[in-house]
């Protein structure tokens, strides 16, 4: 499966074991925490299929996939799980052969970790301005903060030997945040950009990575699943499909 399948639900059977030399991920197209993980599997090549989960109206056995009920999850061959975004990005990077997306270099790989840290206080935000909308409520405010916290981040990415959050090359640190960039449409957010010369030469480039070019979501997409995601639309899921 390639990704673009509808949703399993409620009512849906089990998919069937994971076959050798391929791994299974648990996704929902618009979730950003699962396209961490494509992201990872298509920068690395590895093969894989994707089975789309509808997290509103979730099959009973995805637990067993997931004990939080969350996406993305790993299934193996062997029928081991693997889930929570970062640990399922670190696992691909360390099992799976090809170009390292992590540093070996402790200091980096806390470099890189301490960036995705500072960030997660910016996917928090942008959270709030989602609820905002959705309750018709004022977002300005919320909106000065995610303004004056890229700009610190901005800094940070000046400081880098290279246009990526990690220097010259794309790697882990600049999969880990993209998916959230990607929807600045959503978040009301993309007039940030002005103000942060670093991040918009970075989201230009991000634009022409393979991986990306594999995952991105057009806006178009991301604006009606939204607008059917905040009328509490069960099948939100598969808009598009």
């Amino acid at each position: 499966m390639t990704g673009s399948e509808k949703s399993l639900a409620k009512g849906s059977p089990a998919p069937g074991p994971v076959s050798e030399e391929t791994i299974r991920v648990y996704s929902m197209r618009f979730c950003p925490y699962a396209q961490r993980a494509r992201l990872v599997l298509a920068a690395k090549g590895i093969k894989h299929e994707v089975i789309n989960i509808n997290l509103k109206n979730k099959p009973d056995w995805f637990i067993e996939k997931s004990p939080f009920g969350l996406v993305p999850s790993l299934e193996t061959s062997s029928g081991q799980v693997i889930y929570e975004s970062p640990i399922v990005c670190d696992y691909l990077d360390e099992v799976y052969p090809g170009k390292k997306l992590t540093p070996a270099d402790p200091f980096q790989k806390a470099q890189q970790k301490m960036i995705v840290e500072h960030f997660s206080k910016i996917s928090t935000l942008f959270y709030k301005i989602l609820l905002a909308k959705k309750n018709n409520e004022d977002v300005s405010g919320v909106k000065a903060e995610v303004q004056e916290k890229l700009v610190k981040l901005d800094e940070i990415l000046a400081k880098q030997n290279g246009l990526f959050f990690g220097g010259s090359d794309v790697s882990m640190v600049d999969y880990m945040i993209w998916p959230w960039f990607e929807r600045l449409i959503i978040f009301d957010s993309k007039d940030c950009l002005n103000k942060t010369p670093h991040i918009d030469k970075w989201y230009q480039q991000m634009l022409q990575d393979p991986a990306v070019k594999a995952t991105y979501i057009e806006p178009d997409l991301l604006l009606g699943f939204f607008k059917l995601y905040s009328q509490n639309d069960v099948e939100a899921c598969d808009y598009g499909l």
